[in-house]
């Protein structure tokens, strides 16, 4: 059966993760006319790759804000989607394994609570294990932000979308965005592999591959595109309550309300290649990678080494020089906005970035301060590779 046409959207919002969902969210609430177009569906990148931290602890100075508000968001965000997101306010542990991690961590709390975040240090192992008594003693000390959790990712994701349906947006999933077609300072078409459509504004929310879409019109963000691995276990015995992370980010872990345990490597080079796997997107990680995560996941909680593997998976990052998204009307384009670069740590923050990208395209204010994101940031002098916080 043919679809029936529509008239073209006022915006049209390439890629559904948290990002482009909650942004197609504020838009439709403005009245706008939209519709999110994905090669695949709700969450089929990094959004549903993601550990799925919703993180205050271990933020930028220029994320923070966001994050901060973000969590105020989470805490409401089941009702004002009508859907379960599974977000659990259970607390976020930053560990220290050496003496070096301690004074990591110890400067990390010293900064974030001058800037207002409630974060404790915690400064010996049996401090650490009050909130989680299954860590090893590999553990010197940690950071604790209590108002830190997790959500479940692809309920989220696909939370949004659906609303933002149930609200008159339109959703074409399993259609791929091909090019963006310009006519001086607007886009005027965009081809998909189906048809060709003439929106009023376009938001390139496509993750690691918005560079697809915006190097032929010469418009390209500074990106690496390293990969992590992801393990995730059957379900199994409580474990743990807070989401752990340790002070290098070269691993983090939580467990699901499912009782599964989500654990993440550190950020690993790869090779560019994707396969497709009952029709979602993914990516296929090392038999090193995995062997190391397992390993440094058991060292601080020797319990998961006994749980029983379900899935494995790897997800690659869209990773800017200073590790900071690009969240700006792109240069020299009109009606479009850029949603990009968030560097393995946007989910959290995603039901603030999304409005904050509407907001742009709308031409309001949009309520937080983003000169760091700002597109033309690394058009002088590209900054030395920043280093990673990843989940969340």
């Amino acid at each position: 059966m043919t679809r029936p046409a529509a008239p073209p959207p006022d915006v049209l919002v390439i890629g559904a993760g948290i990002t482009g969902t909650s942004a197609a969210l504020e838009l439709v609430g403005s009245g706008a006319r939209v519709e999110i177009i994905d090669s695949y569906g709700p969450a089929a990148m990094a959004s549903g790759w993601t550990l799925a931290g919703v993180r205050q602890s271990g933020r930028h100075p220029a994320e923070l804000p966001l994050a901060r508000a973000a969590v105020e968001i989470w805490s409401g965000l089941d009702e004002m989607l009508g859907a379960e997101t599974g977000y659990r306010r259970s607390g976020n542990l930053r560990l220290a394994r050496n003496e070096i991690e301690v004074d990591t961590v110890r400067a990390l709390v010293a900064d974030q609570t001058a800037a207002g975040l409630p974060l404790e240090f915690l400064p010996d192992l049996k401090t650490v294990r009050d909130i989680a008594p299954a860590l090893s003693d590999k553990v010197l000390a940690a950071s604790f932000c209590p108002t830190d959790g997790h959500a479940d990712p692809t309920a989220t994701v696909d939370a949004y979308a659906r609303r933002a349906e149930t609200l008159g947006a339109r959703l074409s999933f399993g259609e791929r965005v091909l090019r963006l077609e310009t006519e001086g300072e607007n886009v005027v078409r965009v081809v998909t592999d189906r048809r060709t459509l003439s929106p009023g504004a376009v938001l390139v929310a496509a993750g690691f591959l918005v560079n697809d879409l915006l190097g032929p019109l010469g418009r390209e963000i500074p990106l690496r595109r390293p990969m992590v691995t992801v393990l995730r276990s059957a379900p199994c015995a409580p474990l743990l309550t807070p989401v752990l992370g340790v002070a290098n980010a070269d691993m983090a872990a939580r467990q699901e309300i499912s009782g599964r345990m989500r654990v993440t490597s550190g950020a690993e080079d790869w090779p560019g290649e994707t396969v497709v796997i009952d029709g979602r997107p993914a990516i296929r990680p090392r038999m090193r990678g995995l062997r190391e995560t397992i390993a440094k996941v058991s060292a601080v909680l020797p319990g998961f080494a006994e749980t029983e593997l379900e899935s494995v998976w790897a997800g690659a990052l869209d990773l800017t020089p200073d590790a900071l998204p690009v969240l700006d009307r792109v240069p020299g384009l009109a009606n479009v906005v850029v949603a990009a670069g968030f560097s393995g740590h946007g989910f959290g923050i995603g039901p603030v970035t999304g409005p904050i990208a509407a907001r742009l395209l709308l031409d309001e204010p949009p309520g937080h301060t983003i000169d760091s994101f700002r597109f033309d940031r690394f058009a002088n002098d590209t900054p030395a590779h920043a280093p990673l916080t990843l989940h969340g």
